[in-house]
């Protein structure tokens, strides 16, 4: 049921590669919405991804761990995790990350979260990444999400309130900007 995951229910989607893999059968992708009995997982697994169970975007710190969203599993194990909030009639997107890279998890994580913010009536769906994440500027563009808004010396300023911010980030390049992308649904 591609893309038409609620955020009230389990969707399994097939893995696929586009790949031959000698016959291989790969495991099918879960994607299902977080649940209460998760958020010990969840408080860890953001620590573990992000340095801190605390985050920073747009000069608030926000904890990722006790907010709703997606868990993509397979084989019984989680490939990836959506977190979200609902600000007005905007569903922000608080952190992305596929365990599994290049194997469609972001994707299918951002496809349930589409059919969540439609859910919600929401009018477009907003993320904030920084100035060095160039990875993620590419998945998100190349998903539809549009450049919305930069916040030069953002991430400087949120290093004041989360000191465990790197200076330098992917690449090597040096962080200090937030950049906001949205999609409209």
């Amino acid at each position: 049921m591609k893309g038409t995951c609620p955020a009230s229910r389990r969707c399994n989607v097939p893995a696929t590669s586009g790949l031959h893999n000698g016959g291989v059968n790969e495991p099918e992708t879960v994607i299902r919405p977080v649940s209460d009995g998760d958020r010990p997982l969840l408080a860890w697994l953001v620590a573990e991804l992000w340095g801190s169970e605390v985050v920073a975007v747009h000069g608030d710190l926000l904890r990722p761990g006790e907010l709703p969203g997606f868990i993509a599993e397979r084989a019984r194990r989680v490939a990836g995790l959506l977190t979200y909030q609902l600000v007005g009639d905007t569903l922000e997107i608080v952190t992305l990350n596929a365990i599994d890279r290049r194997a469609g998890i972001g994707t299918l994580l951002i496809e349930a979260t589409v059919a969540a913010a439609r859910h919600y009536r929401c009018r477009d769906i907003r993320l904030t990444t920084t100035n060095d994440n160039v990875d993620a500027l590419r998945f998100y563009q190349r998903r539809g999400f549009r450049l919305a808004e930069l916040r030069p010396g953002a991430v400087d300023r949120s290093r004041q309130e989360k000191p465990q911010i790197p200076r330098v980030g992917d690449y090597g390049i040096p962080l200090h900007d937030e950049i906001d992308l949205t999609l409209r649904v």
